[in-house]
């Protein structure tokens, strides 16, 4: 558990462990409302016991960061404090995982030269569209009202498969009223950053392989004939689809993601 200065009032939260010799170093990208706790908890023992390293971070704005009240909060900055970190650690035969939004920082930092020997994108491919837009103007909106409690309750049920919701249920709905965050909230910060987003990714130029992991139950994001073309585009590219999971994997089914990172590397 260390932090990576950036400047004085600015840091990220990191948890990295190195790799057995000449193994590679799965790399964990969040979700906006992510955190180190999904990965760490269960999936990188798991890993690390196969001898692979891991890598998980939180962006600035969300906890155990540290960042200055001015500090936009956008895309172009979480790709530039990926890269950042990756450069100062160097861990070894790197793969990048992200989840939802974390996928296209993923594949925006190996475009903008991470040299990464494969990519895993979780629930990611998606295309600009006006319901993608509504979607995310509905959710800075909900956090405004009533934080990231509020955009839970409201979502979750299109996103996650029932055994998921269950565990939720009694963090989600307390009796304690929903307030809304400060301005200088983070996690609203990175919601509204995220309004800025390029969904319009060249496909084409992802070079290293790339593993799809979809989930039947996301009825937010999932739209098969757009996450079919997007597939195309991308040069070398197999899918797994869990059909007893939603939009979280990581969360839902953490057993069979680690296996499936696993043979992912050993194909490399």
């Amino acid at each position: 558990m260390s932090t990576l200065q950036i400047s004085p009032g600015e840091a990220l939260y990191y948890e990295y462990s190195e790799p057995a010799a000449d193994s590679h170093t799965f790399i964990f990208i969040n979700s906006l409302t992510g955190g180190t706790d999904m990965w760490s908890a269960e999936i990188c023992p798991r890993l690390n016991a196969a001898g692979y390293g891991t890598l998980c971070y939180n962006f600035r704005g969300q906890t155990e960061t540290m960042f200055g009240d001015a500090t936009a909060l956008t895309p172009e900055l979480i790709v530039e404090d990926l890269t950042r970190l990756i450069g100062e650690l160097a861990p070894p035969n790197p793969i990048l995982v992200g989840l939802s939004i974390g996928g296209l920082y993923a594949a925006q930092a190996y475009l903008a030269g991470v040299a990464a020997r494969g990519i895993v994108l979780i629930n990611t491919l998606r295309k600009p569209s006006l319901r993608l837009t509504w979607i995310n103007q509905s959710i800075v909106r909900l956090a405004r009202i009533g934080g990231g409690r509020l955009v839970r309750a409201a979502n979750m049920p299109g996103l996650a498969s029932p055994a998921l919701l269950e565990k939720m249920w009694d963090s989600t709905f307390t009796d304690a009223p929903y307030e809304a965050p400060a301005e200088t909230d983070g996690l609203l910060r990175l919601m509204t950053g995220a309004l800025e987003t390029n969904w319009d990714l060249a496909y084409e130029k992802l070079n290293a392989p790339v593993l799809l992991l979809t989930g039947s139950l996301d009825r937010v994001f999932r739209i098969d004939a757009d996450i079919a073309e997007l597939k195309a585009r991308i040069p070398t590219v197999e899918e797994i689809r869990y059909r007893e999971a939603g939009h979280i994997i990581p969360a839902e089914d953490p057993i069979r993601f680690s296996d499936d990172l696993i043979g992912f590397a050993s194909s490399l």
